[in-house]
C-alpha cells in the first residue's frame, strides 16, 4: 500500500537521522519530502524568534583576511565571460594518454561494485605501491608505501597538508619569488612568516634571456636563513619561470637547510617536463637531504589530467605522519577509481618508456 507524503516524510526523517541509506530510503523518501506539499520550514526552523546575526560574529576568520583575491578566481571568471584566448591556465597543452583514461572507463563500467566506494584514507595500495617503487628507484633508497608516500587531491593539498602539518605560529618559511600563489596564503594561515628571496635575471643588456639566467644571489638567501627558519619551498622545474636548478644551485640550498636545521618542501610537479641538457635533480638525493626533504608530485601534470586532481607526497615517516594528520581531518581520502588502475597504468612498469613517448614530440 503506498505511503501518504505525511508517512513518507516521517520516514525520510528518520532515515536522515538514523544514516540507514537502504536505496529505498535514499531515493524514493527523499524524493517525496521535496514533492510534497510540506513546506521546508516545518522541517528546519529558520530564525524563529526573527534575530538577525551580527556580521561582525561571522565575518571571515582573521587568518584569512588579506587573501580574498585569487588571481585565478579572477582571470578563470574573465575568461569566461570574454572568451579569450587563455594561457594563463596551468594545465598541459597535450592530450591525456589514452591507456589512461580507457583503465578509468574499465573501473567506473566494471563489476567490482567496492571499486566505487572508499579506499585506504592515505592511498590506495596498489597506487601508493607504483609511487615508492618509482622513486625509490629515482632517489637511490627504498620508500615504504604505508608510511612515506601519501595521495592527495592535487598537489595543492599536498602542499596545504605539508605546510599545514609543520608550519605553526612565527614559524618562518623562505620562498622563492617568483612563485605559486597559494604558497604565501597557506604559510600564513598556519600562522606562519612569509620570507622572501627573490630570483634575478644576470642579463640586464637586452640580450635574449633564457630561464637559467635567473639565480639567486647566496648573500640574499643566506641572509632569509636563521634559527626561525621552519622551511624552504623549493620550486623546480620552476613555474612560472621554467628554471630548472643546478646541482650547484640545490647543493647551495641544502647546506644552508643542514645549517639551520630547515625543512625543505620540494614542489616537482614538473618533474618530467626538462627540456635537454638540464637535469632534474631531486633535492632529497643530496647528502643528508632526505631526512629532511618532502617532495610533492602530481598526477595532473604528468599525464595532463588536471581535472583528476591527483598529486602526492613523499619523504620520511618522522615528516609524513604529520602530512597523514592533516589529510586525514581534512578530505581523508581521494577518488578511488582514479588511483585504482588508471594512473597505475602510467606508473607500472614499463614506466619509462611511457613517459619518453608522452614527452618525446615536446622535447625534442
Amino acid at each position: 500500500m503506498p505511503l501518504s507524503s505525511k508517512k513518507m516524510l516521517g520516514v525520510a526523517r528518520r532515515t536522515l537521522i538514523s544514516g540507514n541509506w537502504a536505496p529505498f530510503h535514499s531515493h524514493t523518501a527523499i524524493v517525496a519530502v521535496f514533492n510534497s506539499q510540506t513546506q521546508p520550514r516545518s522541517l528546519f526552523s529558520s530564525n524563529p524568534q526573527g534575530k538577525t546575526m551580527d556580521p561582525k560574529k561571522f565575518a571571515l576568520p582573521a587568518r584569512y583576511q588579506g587573501q580574498e583575491k585569487s588571481v585565478w578566481v579572477e582571470y578563470i571568471q574573465l575568461a569566461l565571460e570574454t572568451k579569450p584566448l587563455n594561457l594563463g591556465q596551468g594545465f598541459p597543452d597535450y592530450a591525456c594518454p589514452d591507456y589512461v583514461t580507457k583503465a578509468l572507463a574499465e573501473v567506473a563500467q566494471g563489476e567490482n561494485v567496492l571499486l566505487q566506494q572508499y579506499t585506504r584514507g592515505f592511498g590506495h595500495p596498489r597506487l601508493v605501491t607504483a609511487l615508492a617503487r618509482l622513486y625509490s628507484q629515482l632517489i637511490g633508497r627504498p620508500i615504504d608505501s604505508q608510511k612515506e608516500v601519501l595521495v592527495t587531491s592535487g598537489a595543492y593539498e599536498a602542499l596545504f597538508s605539508t605546510i599545514q602539518g609543520h608550519v605553526g605560529p612565527g614559524d618562518e618559511v623562505v620562498i622563492i619569488e617568483p612563485f605559486f600563489d597559494c604558497y604565501e596564503p597557506m604559510v600564513l594561515t598556519a600562522g606562519g612568516k612569509p620570507v622572501f628571496v627573490p630570483l634575478r635575471p644576470k642579463k640586464m643588456d637586452g640580450a635574449l634571456v633564457s630561464s637559467a639566467d635567473w639565480v639567486l644571489d647566496p648573500e640574499e638567501l643566506t641572509a632569509a636563513f636563521s634559527e626561525k627558519t621552519k622551511a624552504i619551498i623549493l620550486n623546480t622545474p620552476h613555474n612560472p619561470l621554467g628554471k630548472v636548478f643546478s646541482r650547484k644551485e640545490l647543493t647551495f640550498i641544502a647546506d644552508l637547510c643542514l645549517r639551520w636545521d630547515a625543512l625543505c618542501i620540494a614542489d616537482e610537479v614538473y618533474e618530467w617536463l626538462v627540456y635537454s641538457p638540464n637535469e632534474h635533480i631531486r633535492i632529497a638525493t643530496l647528502p643528508g637531504m632526505w631526512d629532511r626533504t618532502i617532495t610533492i608530485g602530481s598526477a595532473g601534470k604528468t599525464f595532463s589530467v588536471t581535472g583528476w586532481k591527483t598529486g602526492w607526497a613523499y619523504g620520511p615517516a618522522s615528516l609524513m605522519v604529520n602530512l597523514q594528520l592533516v589529510h586525514q581531518n581534512c578530505v581523508y581520502t581521494c577518488p578511488t577509481p582514479i588511483q585504482v588502475k588508471s594512473l597505475n597504468m602510467g606508473f607500472e612498469i614499463p614506466f619509462y618508456y611511457k613517459i619518453s613517448k608522452l614527452f618525446s614530440p615536446l622535447l625534442s
